[in-house]
């Protein structure tokens, strides 16, 4: 009788398994649609560093010019990224633990450009941290999706213990009334958002309008890279030997600005200058073997830049753990 029910055992598992597998294929799980926390570490010396993601927004080849269109093509292509609709392009933040202070560089985007931004308090959380830990915010310019997460929701700072910086250069183009009167009316917007975000830290006596020479943070140099905007400005973290270049929007499109860096986006206020100063940067993020970050990168954003031909490559940090200590 064994030796019948060792045979048969198989049988019968083979024939209740066959009994419950169209109600387990009728039943699978669902699809999970919350993509994981745009949140990513790493060390600079002494000073932890955290990319958030604020989300991202699409960015068409027609607003690349300074090479021709079929050039420009082939490159985004060469990544795969020749879509009609447009690039997915990421908007970065960086938040700098220098051991003393909590410095926040760009603060997103907020609900100025629709709902694929406006992540970064989220993410901020989802890091450990709450907006109230905030010591400082360094402005890289004044453009919306780099300010707009200044305010809440409700239109209150954001960072209510913060104090925030910004070039003087920034300042004095993009918080002049007269200027934004005398602008187009499709363009007054972009002097409005910038003014609006940094109201509620000007009435409480913490915007701190700086010249790069004299920004005073422990271990955070301020660079002049102007070009994109007036008072475009980057921000070297130097520690315990190493560097990281946060460098705003020296780079758009990395499919393309890298190989052909002659290349300027609509967005640029100088387009002479901001090529110029892309130059200067790549060349020397190549030259040093300087780790950079980019707000515009895709996300963590953060790499090293290489010579390649006549241009230059974009070489991102592969995914690791943080150090033991």
């Amino acid at each position: 009788m064994s030796f019948l029910l060792s045979y048969a055992r198989p049988a019968l598992l083979a024939l209740a398994l066959g009994a419950t597998a169209p109600l387990l294929a009728a039943q699978p799980p669902a699809q999970q649609e919350t993509q994981v926390p745009g949140v990513y570490r790493l060390m600079v010396g002494q000073m932890q560093v955290t990319a958030l993601h604020d989300g991202m927004t699409r960015l068409g080849a027609a607003l690349l010019a300074g090479a021709p269109a079929e050039r420009i093509q082939a490159r985004l292509a060469a990544q795969f990224l020749a879509a009609p609709e447009g690039v997915s392009t990421a908007v970065n933040a960086y938040l700098v633990h220098t051991g003393t202070q909590l410095v926040l560089v760009d603060s997103g985007a907020a609900a100025c450009f629709g709902p694929s931004l406006g992540q970064l308090l989220a993410n901020l959380r989802a890091a450990g941290y709450a907006p109230e830990q905030v010591d400082a915010v360094l402005l890289t310019h004044l453009h919306p999706d780099h300010v707009c997460g200044l305010r809440d929701a409700e239109g209150r700072a954001a960072f209510p213990q913060a104090r925030v910086y910004v070039p003087k250069a920034e300042a004095d183009h993009w918080l002049d009334k007269a200027r934004m009167a005398a602008s187009p009316a499709e363009a007054q917007g972009f002097f409005r958002m910038p003014q609006e975000a940094l109201a509620p830290y000007a009435k409480a006596g913490r915007l701190q309008v700086f010249e790069p020479q004299a920004l005073d943070l422990p271990g955070i140099r301020a660079q002049s890279s102007p070009g994109h905007t007036p008072g475009h400005s980057s921000y070297l973290l130097e520690s315990a030997g190493e560097r990281l270049l946060l460098w705003g929007d020296i780079v758009h499109s990395h499919a393309v600005q890298f190989a052909l860096p002659e290349v300027s986006i609509e967005f640029d206020s100088d387009k002479a200058q901001a090529i110029a100063t892309r130059r200067r940067v790549l060349a020397e993020a190549a030259d040093q073997s300087l780790l950079v970050a980019g707000s515009h990168l895709p996300f963590p954003g953060v790499g090293r830049v290489k010579r390649e031909g006549e241009g230059y490559a974009w070489v991102p940090l592969e995914f690791s753990p943080l150090p033991s200590r």
